[in-house]
């Protein structure tokens, strides 16, 4: 299958399935006269839009493309079939099946597909019959189906439905995103920030980076480097270190440059106190974020993949049984999924030694903590200053981001054009008592009475 580079893949790859359907069937229907024809190959865009990565992620064949073609066609030009098939005034041959909606438009069925792919041939055709069982990928990942045939009449007469989700993706680039709730226990994370607003080491960027590189570039690995049958589907990072340091903010960065929707999920919400409802809830998470192709952002990980218990009661058995089974789709997903914990060492080794990177975010040195205070505090007064005397509070970039809102609001309910030394001071200590610790003052010129 010949590819092209384009900078809009879902336009693209519509132009380029409409081209190719439209040759195919002439080349078809002129083979059936008895007349040679060469069968032309799609020319699809192949920079990442959904129709690639679809095609990539199941590995498809020709004819497993001529089917999703033909079941999206009407979405892109109604008329397509008919004109490509019948002479002005005229229906279309009888060989090419097709049924006819409410409103005119000519619509495939099975047959349709039977006759492009198997003509006249017996097996060809039974080969055709099976691309909609209940076990090929079509069927499992609720993509497309067949409708029952009228009682009695052929198996394959049933018309030809793209289910309405991918129809979205694979005209528009993304499905519609879900509401929050039981069905789907995640809600959308985003930001306005950028990269350069992020603090952390060299090392940890690094790592970072591997992440993308992954996201951009596994297609071509799987399919062109040969390496389906060797890898997992999907790739597992896990992000540790203590609050404020950058994990939430990270994850969500990636979706931004990679353009996909990052969901955090809510634990709380997956877990449930019947018997088989986790794990109703998880398989209904993973099959919406497959169809959005988004990014899976589990916070505070170790809620429930924490070390197992000892099995002494059927509790204990149920609870281990959760977290098998959120291992597997966990396991299984083709996407990224990210797992935060504010501690490494609660999470079961076992588990450990599945991720694909495990990525620490420590507390920032002295030098990170002067270029967030920079970032976080209002770009007036003498913010430079403030930034270089505060940064020999040991405190994580999330606490700083705090103690800037805290010094701002202060400056302004004063009445003053910029917060100084002692507001922020003053914050440091509100910031460092509310969590129950002992405030000790680094900066001996500006003494506490003043505060």
């Amino acid at each position: 299958m010949d590819t092209r580079r384009d900078p809009a893949p879902e336009a693209a790859n519509a132009q380029a399935i409409c081209d190719f359907l439209e040759a195919f069937i002439a080349a078809r229907l002129a083979e059936a006269q008895g007349q040679d024809a060469a069968l032309p190959e799609p020319a699809l865009c192949d920079d990442g839009g959904q129709i690639s990565r679809l095609l990539t992620r199941h590995r498809a064949q020709f004819d497993e493309f001529v089917v999703l073609a033909l079941a999206l066609v009407p979405h892109l030009r109604p008329a397509l079939l008919e004109e490509a098939s019948a002479a002005p005034g005229q229906d279309p041959p009888a060989q090419m099946g097709g049924w006819r909606h409410g409103s005119g438009v000519f619509l495939p069925t099975g047959e349709t597909a039977a006759f492009l792919l198997a003509g006249g041939d017996l097996s060809a055709r039974i080969a055709v019959q099976r691309l909609f069982g209940p076990d090929h990928w079509f069927a499992r990942d609720r993509i497309l189906h067949l409708e029952d045939p009228d009682p009695g009449a052929p198996i394959l007469s049933g018309r030809l439905v793209l289910a309405n989700d991918w129809v979205a993706r694979l005209t528009l680039g993304a499905a519609a995103r879900p509401g929050f709730g039981p069905g789907f226990p995640a809600q959308q994370v985003t930001t306005p920030l950028g990269w350069d607003d992020l603090v952390l080491p060299p090392q940890v960027r690094a790592q970072i980076r591997e992440l993308e590189d992954w996201q951009r570039h596994h297609a071509t690995l799987l399919r062109d480097w040969g390496m389906a049958g060797r890898l997992r589907p999907g790739y597992r990072a896990l992000f540790h270190g203590p609050s404020g340091t950058g994990k939430t903010l990270t994850a969500t960065l990636l979706g931004k440059a990679l353009n996909r929707d990052v969901f955090r999920v809510d634990l709380s919400t997956v877990v449930s106190k019947y018997i088989g409802e986790t794990e109703k809830n998880l398989a209904s998470l993973f099959a919406q974020a497959e169809k959005l192709d988004a990014i899976l952002f589990f916070d505070e990980a170790d809620a429930l993949f924490g070390k197992r218990t000892a099995v002494k009661d059927a509790h204990d058995r149920y609870a281990n049984q959760e977290v098998s089974y959120l291992l597997q789709r966990v396991e299984d997903y083709d996407g990224l999924v990210i797992l935060a914990t504010n501690f490494r060492a609660n999470l079961d080794d076992a588990f450990l030694r599945r991720f694909n990177a495990i990525i620490p975010f420590p507390m920032p040195g002295a030098d990170e903590r002067r270029q967030i205070w920079q970032g976080c505090l209002p770009d007036r007064g003498e913010r430079d200053a403030i930034a270089a005397r505060m940064a020999v509070f040991e405190l994580s970039g999330g606490a700083i981001l705090n103690v800037a809102q805290h010094a701002a609001l202060s400056a302004i309910a004063a009445g003053r054009d910029a917060p100084d030394l002692r507001d922020a001071l003053h914050g440091v200590r509100r910031e460092v008592e509310k969590d129950g610790k002992v405030f000790r003052n680094l900066l001996p010129d500006v003494p506490l009475k003043d505060l």
